[in-house]
């Protein structure tokens, strides 16, 4: 979905499925001139989790990205280390620094109740960035993305996520016409061998508490009494 925001994807995917010649050759000749490679971009992710760090990870040791993170709490200095990450204490910080900023974090990120990326953080980010979200539709104000698009300041979005599923923001809808966004069906960790896995530590889970021991990934582990 980041590559996606950098190299017009599905501008090119829909051109090519459109039958039209003229349509073809218009990406074919265009589509260049707005594509980009990886190395050496900014990639902001909000939410350093499991996740983020494994997406920090890819992006620059497979693509040479800068990574740049903003997280409620600051990361271990050898986690940053690990793949050069900048920490940024603001989430406005954070997105004034990147030219692609992808969501990794729960519903509640963000200064309140509202959207973390809503009309005001939106107005932080770079002229043409791009935004990726795989947490939650929560995340983002989706009309203000929508205007945020029609603006410019956002040039690309690819969002697995959405605020009222499954229903897609209508405005959304029409910049994935569009070739300007993608758009999936909240299943970008949704692989055979991913749910294999789930349920491999869903019994590992099960066998360590019966044996006496303590739960390996309960949410609440804060909350039980030892």
């Amino acid at each position: 979905m980041i590559i996606s925001t950098f190299r017009q994807l599905p501008w090119c995917v829909a051109a090519a499925a459109s039958g039209s010649a003229a349509a073809f050759r218009d990406c074919h000749l265009n589509a260049p001139a707005q594509s980009h490679n990886l190395r050496g971009q900014a990639l902001g992710i909000v939410g350093m989790g499991n996740i983020g760090q494994r997406v920090a990870s890819r992006c620059r040791h497979g693509f040479g990205m800068q990574i740049h993170y903003f997280d409620s709490e600051r990361k271990s200095r050898s986690a940053e280390l690990a793949v050069a990450a900048t920490f940024h204490d603001t989430l406005p910080g954070l997105l004034r620094a990147a030219d692609c900023v992808v969501l990794c974090a729960p519903a509640s990120t963000g200064p309140g109740p509202g959207a973390a990326m809503d009309a005001s953080a939106l107005a932080h980010l770079r002229p043409g960035a791009r935004l990726v979200n795989v947490g939650r539709g929560a995340l983002v104000d989706e009309d203000a993305l929508v205007a945020a698009m029609q603006q410019q300041r956002v040039s690309a979005v690819a969002l697995d996520v959405h605020a009222d599923e499954p229903r897609p923001h209508e405005g959304l809808r029409r910049l994935a016409a569009q070739g300007r966004a993608l758009l999936t069906c909240h299943n970008a960790g949704g692989t055979v061998e991913t749910h294999a896995a789930f349920e491999e530590l869903s019994m590992r889970n099960v066998m360590a508490v019966l044996s006496g021991g303590r739960a390996l990934t309960a949410v609440n582990l804060g909350q039980l009494k030892t």
